[in-house]
């Protein structure tokens, strides 16, 4: 019966995240030592399909894991992995916020945008954005819809999880002004 929740727990963590390492995995629940985390993994192969990234598995879910939890998201193999895992690493260590939602649309007074996550803490709204490969441009353009939107509601919280120092420094500068937390990737894992 225990084995059983755990599958459970872990199915619905893929479902909420879309893609975990297994070394995530086993910072959200308690799989041991890396030996036993992959016997636990690889006896859920029913579930779960994997593939590797940078020398590690990466796991989601597979038909028969998305109809044990009830998934709509099919997904697969992509390029842009590294988002997810920046977006969960960051998850896993605010201590997974009840709150949490990925993909967010943002619509207010003719400023619109998506999110790669939101979450409320204290009463203030996080909007969070993931900064892996993306073009600063794009970034700045972001930043300047999120600055008309601290217009209308200041009382939110930009968070940016981001790759380099440099990347960081250059955040920084185009945030200042608002109220903003920026994270390293590596700070976060």
């Amino acid at each position: 019966m225990k084995n059983q929740q755990r599958i459970e727990q872990i199915l619905l963590s893929l479902k909420k995240c879309d893609y975990l390492t297994r070394e995530q995995l086993q910072r959200m629940h308690k799989l041991g030592q890396d030996r036993n985390a992959q016997k636990i993994l690889r006896n859920m192969n029913q579930y779960l399909s994997h593939f590797s990234d940078d020398r590690k598995k990466v796991y989601y879910l597979n038909a028969s894991g998305r109809e044990f939890v009830q998934a709509d998201k099919v997904r697969k193999k992509t390029a842009q992995v590294n988002h997810f895992l920046m977006r969960n690493d960051l998850y896993i260590s605010l201590g997974r916020p009840t709150t949490w939602r990925n993909e967010v649309k943002i619509t207010l007074n003719n400023i619109s945008l998506i999110s790669d996550a939101a979450y409320i803490l204290n009463k203030i709204h996080h909007f969070v954005e993931i900064d892996n490969k993306q073009s600063m441009q794009k970034n700045v353009q972001k930043i300047k819809k999120y600055r008309k939107l601290s217009t209308f509601n200041p009382q939110f919280q930009l968070v940016w999880v981001t790759t380099t120092l440099y990347r960081r420094n250059r955040l920084e500068k185009l945030c200042e002004g608002m109220n903003f937390k920026i994270y390293l990737w590596e700070d976060l894992k």
